[in-house]
């Protein structure tokens, strides 16, 4: 888009030993005029200086070869020479005597030599920077304007404090620290979060409000390039009659006038709107003015929504076109967008115009009050305001103050009229006007017009500081305002312009150093290399502006590089902006409709605990239980822990590739509470797949080997044995295995009692025992550990690799077990539910190809909605079809995608779980080859955030169906009950609890429920029930 100024490569440009410009006279001859003043100092109090000035025609260019100065022998050396060329009448001419310095402040026009290398290393202080590449910023001026123009130098440590100072205001600003006198930034959010990645295709309007015109662009994206196509450009001076209250009506008439003269047949323009005063965003087309700034105004748009006003106008004005508008932005804000596109993208805007500001992408984490902590956002940082505290005290002048009583804006904008050229050229005027009343310049003359505020304009000053021309330039500048300046005058204009504009840019530089350390800082980096887009007649209209900028930034941030990339207006950053919101509503739009299928409302949840509902009493039926999907399997355990229970007992943990063996010892809370003591083993999958022989003579030789760890050897303790796969359990120590689930198959053990196969492999050692009095399902296990502490707790609940849940039955209402008195938990193994067909209307695509892929298609569809071991893949396969769709990936369909197991449930509760998280799926994709943007990582975030909320309201939809079962067998009005539950996608995942627990509560609002997270559920609770066993009698098998 232009050419960068890489910040530590810029060169001064070669000096020149003369320039000239002519002006014609009436002789038609054109006369040099030249100052020459050489000083030299060997120490304190020791000087020598010699000054001639003369004018001279261009004939008389010899007389330049014959002028020879003499200096003494000195360690420092500084000489000028200065010349104007102009016209002027024979009898007009004046040779003026430049009187020697009172000083040892010497201005260097050619050059400077220290052989003293202490003055050496001080001519790199800030105050020694050069404006002009052959001038030295240290002045000559006499005493009497010295004394009030030297609080304009700054000191390294003067900027280090501000930069400080502006860092400290930006953190409060984020923060929103805002109390009293301490002063903190404004820190406005843009909601610039999407910027242009290439991908954007058709036409874009770009409008740009500035203080003296309306600037419009028509950008057309191809989409196939990252290129930008610039159709026209126009801009529309505004009339001062418009001023008034009819700014935005103007505006919509110029936006008719350009799209008529293009002859178009386009009809729909997505607009970006650049606005370059304070407002306050609600979203990226939302927002109310809060200020005008730089002195202009209209009625009628204080406090009011400028999109809105906007679009209303343009809809009246425009009506033979639908024109959008999308996006307002801050002007800063556009300049950065507008160079996105270069080679290193830019993260900071600034601009250093007629006012300043800076803007830079935040992480959303650090921006207080965005609901959004993902990615990153675009922040405005209106550091014009910085000083309104009382920051900027101590570098404040006079004429500093007498500018900010003349301002429209008195007390506010500090930073921005130390360093906008409107308000530099105001202090210029009145320093002139303050020394011109003092006597201290143009020998005491004060012309009117320097009193007249706006009557020195920017390019005035520009002109006056022109190394080639200027002197000739502020000499024709202070005639036209009716003064007679002598050369000595027009020497100090200069100056003064020099040193109010590098002091503008040492405080740019300054508060630029302060965003980019904190950008540097929060990503807890020790280097940064970063782009700054930047903008602003007064960077643009000055070289060594810049580099005085550029100099002063490295020097206070050595560890940062950086390259300025000069803008081409925010108008084209508007139209990107633009361009960025319709592609992202665009994928939105798509995201949303691939994604909708799995958004279930509160009709579909309600069916789903209905048909769950129906499919309990299904399975409790006699006559329906040997058909039903969600079995309801009788457990016998009749009675929960009170408490009481002591004594020392042993349990078995098999639920998946670990199994564990514990020792539990139960004691009253005098004596300890309770004790566990375990070890856990592998089961490897050539085992778990094997028979029923090697299957079980491994667990027996693993609780064989616990024993012999912990000297339990000729101990033979009341055995609980937690066998996590689906039972249907004739007695607490009998349970025959309907069929294998969690990756096991042993061959020779479905249909089989899982005790008598343990009580066998037990028999097939010699010396060994075993007194196993309870088969245990894992969940009845967490309910009895939760029990063990709550004596509400009737509900048991998994959500971890799989899912069940168990509860407390009327006896009368178990068809499958004789009695009819008090109650008996039931394991409902509801994985199982939906195997029959009947969760078909929520089913997607994404979920009939993992059951397809399953080891047991058909079975288990709840549980594959449900569970850890599922919800990795079901993301995998959107992912993968959103790329197909060129949705993701910028088309692009990695075959990395294609990887089973790609996304681990782990990475998806990592995802969820903040910045981090996002961090840790770039991680992971980049080790898989696929570099994520981090646009598409939001993306992939927000799959996994719906895949799991539709785990969470899917699994609470059947849990809302057993409480409220509960509370209407006891026919209650209304019911408080405690959930016992357990497994890593409850304990883990940062929003499915609370999922869960939200909509229970809405699908069963008559049942106050409580939920706690079990201790060892499997293991605990296994040796509570052999426990309970131990104490109370339970019914036998019928």
């Amino acid at each position: 888009m232009s050419d960068p100024d890489q910040g530590s490569s810029f060169k001064d440009p070669s000096p020149k030993p003369w320039s000239s410009s002519a002006e014609d006279s009436r002789e038609g001859s054109p006369k040099f005029s030249l100052l020459i003043h050489t000083m030299s100092t060997s120490g304190p109090g020791s000087e020598a200086s010699s000054t001639l000035s003369f004018e001279t025609n261009d004939q008389d260019r010899a007389l330049m070869d014959s002028i020879s100065v003499s200096q003494p022998d000195c360690e420092t050396t500084s000489s000028f020479l200065s010349f104007s060329m102009s016209s002027s009448s024979p009898d007009s001419r004046e040779s003026p005597q430049v009187p020697r310095p009172k000083t040892n402040l010497t201005a260097a026009f050619l050059s400077i030599s220290m052989a003293d290398s202490s003055l050496r290393s001080a001519s790199k202080e800030f105050g020694a920077r050069r404006l002009a590449p052959r001038r030295s910023t240290v002045v000559s001026f006499p005493e009497q304007v010295q004394k009030h123009v030297e609080a304009f130098h700054l000191s390294k440590k003067q900027l280090v404090k501000i930069k400080d100072s502006v860092q400290a205001a930006m953190e409060k600003g984020l923060k929103k620290q805002v109390q009293g006198g301490t002063g903190a930034l404004p820190m406005l959010p843009t909601y610039v979060c999407t910027l242009p990645d290439g991908t954007e295709r058709g036409h874009f309007l770009g409008l740009e409000l500035s203080q003296t015109q309306v600037e419009i662009v028509l950008l057309h994206l191809s989409g196939e390039e990252r290129q930008t196509a610039q159709v026209k450009m126009q801009s529309f001076p505004i009339p001062a009659e418009v001023m008034d209250s009819k700014i935005f009506v103007y505006i919509a008439k110029c936006l008719a006038r350009f799209l008529e003269d293009l002859d178009t047949t386009e009809k729909y323009f997505p607009l970006g709107f650049s606005f370059p005063f304070q407002c306050e965003h609600t979203s990226l087309k939302q927002c109310k003015l809060v200020e005008w700034a730089k002195d202009f105004q209209t009625s009628g748009v204080m406090g009011e929504d400028v999109a809105q006003l906007l679009q209303t106008t343009v809809k009246e004005h425009c009506k033979n076109y639908c024109i959008e508008v999308l996006a307002v932005v801050n002007d800063t804000v556009g300049v950065m967008v507008s160079c996105i596109c270069e080679e290193q993208p830019c993260e900071v805007g600034l601009i250093i115009g007629d006012g300043t500001n800076c803007c830079y992408m935040e992480q959303a984490k650090n921006i207080a009050g965005m609901e959004n902590k993902m990615g990153r956002m675009c922040i405005n940082t209106e550091w014009g305001s910085f000083g309104e505290a009382g920051e900027l005290n101590d570098v404040l002048t006079e004429f500093d103050q007498l500018m900010d009583k003349e301002s429209l804006n008195q007390g506010i904008c500090r930073f921005e009229k130390l360093i906008g050229s409107l308000y530099l050229c105001e202090t210029i005027r009145i320093i002139l006007a303050t020394l011109s009343e003092k006597g201290e310049l143009f020998n005491g003359v004060l012309a009117p017009s320097l009193m007249t505020k706006g009557i020195l304009k920017f390019q005035d000053i520009l002109d006056i500081i022109d190394e080639k021309v200027g002197l000739a330039k502020t000499k024709n500048f202070l005639t036209r305002q009716g003064l007679v300046p002598n050369n000595q005058d027009c020497f100090h204009v200069q100056n003064i312009c020099q040193i109010v504009f590098v002091r503008s840019a040492n405080l740019c530089a300054a508060g630029l150093a302060a965003i980019i350390t904190h950008i540097r800082t929060s990503q807890n980096l020790s280097q940064l290399n970063i782009g700054v887009a930047v903008s602003g007649a007064l960077y643009r209209g000055q070289t060594q502006y810049r580099e005085i900028v550029q100099q002063t930034l490295k020097s206070l941030i050595p560890e940062c590089t950086f390259t300025f990339v000069a803008s081409e207006g925010s108008s084209t950053g508007a139209a990107l902006v633009a361009a960025a919101a319709l592609r992202l509503r665009s994928r939105q739009e798509q995201m949303s409709g691939v994604l909708a299928p799995l958004q279930l409302s509160v009709e579909i949840l309600e069916k789903v605990r209905n048909q769950m509902r129906q499919d309990m009493e299904k399975g409790l039926s006699k006559e329906t239980h040997n058909i039903a999907t969600v079995r309801m399997l009788p457990t016998f355990v009749r009675h929960l822990p009170d408490g009481s229970e002591r004594g020392d007992f042993l349990a078995l943990d098999l639920g998946g590739t670990n199994f564990r063996v514990l020792v539990v010892r139960l004691r009253s809370p005098q004596e300890g509470g309770v004790n566990i003591t375990s070890e856990s083993y592998t089961i490897p999958t050539e085992v778990a797949q094997s028979n029923d022989i090697k299957l079980f003579n491994h667990i027996v030789s693993c609780i064989m080997d616990f024993q012999a760890k912990h000297g339990m050897q000729n101990h033979t303790l009341p055995l609980g044995f937690t066998f996590s796969f689906p039972c249907n359990q004739l007695s607490l120590d009998k349970g025959i295995l309907l069929r294998w689930t969690k990756g096991f198959s042993a061959l020779g053990c479905v249909g089989k009692d899982a005790v008598q196969l343990l009580r066998e492999a037990v028999e097939r050692q010699q010396h060994f025992d075993l007194n196993v009095v309870a088969l245990v399902n894992d969940t009845v296990g967490t309910m009895m550990s939760c029990a063990y502490v709550d004596p509400k707790c009737e509900i048991g609940l998994i959500v971890g690799t799989g899912t069940n849940a168990c509860y407390m039955e009327e006896m009368r209402n178990v068809g499958s077990v004789e009695g009819e008195e008090g109650r008996m938990c039931i394991n409902m193994e509801w994985g199982a539910f939906g195997d029959d067909g009947c969760l078909e209307f929520i089913m997607t695509s994404y979920d009939k190809k993992i059951d397809a892929a399953s080891i047991n298609s058909g079975q288990q569809r709840y549980e594959k909605l449900i569970s850890g071991m599922y919800l990795g893949e079901i993301v995998r396969h959107i992912v993968l079809d959103l790329a197909s769709r060129k949705i993701l990936f910028q088309g692009q369909q990695p075959s990395v995608l294609k990887t089973k197991d790609l996304f681990p449930t782990s990475l998806l509760t990592t995802i969820e779980n903040g910045s981090q998280g996002l961090q840790e799926l770039h991680a992971v994709m980049e080790e898989k080859g696929l570099t994520i943007s981090e646009e598409d990582a939001q993306l992939v975030k927000e799959v996994c955030h719906t895949v799991s909320t539709r785990a969470a309201k899917v699994c609470g939809a059947g849990l809302a169906a057993v409480v409220d079962k509960i509370r209407e067998n006891r026919q209650l009005e209304n019911l408080e009950v405690s959930v016992g539950v357990d497994g890593t996608v409850y304990k883990v995942h940062p929003h499915f609890a609370r999922l869960l627990q939200e909509t229970v509560a809405l699908l069963a609002p008559k049942c106050k429920v409580k939920f706690l997270l079990s201790e060892d559920g499997s293991g605990k609770g296994a040796a509570l029930i052999a426990a309970v066993a131990s104490l109370k009698s339970t019914p036998q098998s019928t």
